[in-house]
């Protein structure tokens, strides 16, 4: 992701006033365990924190809920510590492996994957708000971001409703909402889901020739509408004139 484009992104949201700083080498850590599932994610920290709190951003990847690892945020990690964030890049629920993510597949599964991937996000989001006090992290400037599949799980996780979504007790406060959001080449289910009370800044990369997931309004891998896997995308386009038209600050 291109350094002037993130730093487009501070510029809107007022954090211009941060300091480039080296980051240090990251720490993994676990912020979820049961008896089945253990999700860890590695967290980056600027070399030379101060006395101020932090803003923090969590990083998912992409993969088609079926495949990729976290080392693929560790980049966009170093560089965003490198600005003084602290940053994390986390493993979650590949639900989708060994199924069908395209029009062969089943919608319900589909939508399943997404909500697997917004609750951990949001497993993340309250584990760390839990360790604010020892990585200098400010609750109030917690940012997301992520690629295709990752940037899907951060639409739903910044705009769904996490009481009738959610999967597990993810402790974070009702009036709790992200900071901001970076996606690229994500969309959305639904358009009704962004409100006045809970849009956010965002700044989109999404390709305009995209056969899998729509730059506009279509199916998602343009499936036949007769199709078994058929699942409606609002892509980033669509998502940046909603904003736009809404007033929030986005960029595409």
């Amino acid at each position: 992701m291109p350094r002037t484009s993130l730093l487009i992104l501070l510029s809107l949201l007022g954090f211009t006033q941060i300091s480039p700083v080296a980051a240090q080498s990251y720490q993994t850590l676990t912020y979820y365990q049961d008896d089945d599932l253990q999700l860890d994610l590695d967290l980056f920290l600027p070399e030379n924190q101060g006395n101020a709190l932090l803003p923090l951003v969590i990083y998912v990847h992409g993969g088609g809920f079926s495949s990729g690892e976290r080392s693929a945020g560790h980049p966009f990690c170093e560089f965003m510590a490198g600005e003084g964030f602290v940053a994390a890049s986390i493993s979650y629920t590949l639900y989708m492996q060994d199924k069908d993510f395209s029009c062969g597949g089943i919608t319900g599964e589909k939508i399943k994957a997404m909500q697997y991937g917004a609750n951990d996000l949001w497993l993340a989001t309250s584990y760390l708000i839990g360790q604010r006090k020892t990585y200098r992290i400010d609750p109030s400037k917690i940012f997301i971001a992520g690629s295709s599949a990752g940037a899907e799980t951060c639409f739903h996780a910044a705009f769904w409703d996490r009481e009738q979504m959610k999967r597990y007790e993810h402790r974070l406060p009702d009036d709790f909402r992200y900071a901001g959001m970076i996606a690229g080449a994500g969309a959305i289910m639904d358009l009704n889901l962004i409100t006045a009370q809970n849009r956010i800044p965002t700044l989109m990369f999404h390709g305009d020739q995209d056969r899998l997931v729509p730059y506009g309004t279509a199916a998602h891998h343009y499936c036949d509408p007769s199709a078994t896997g058929w699942l409606m995308f609002f892509g980033s386009h669509s998502v940046f004139e909603y904003l736009r038209n809404m007033g929030e600050t986005c960029s595409l």
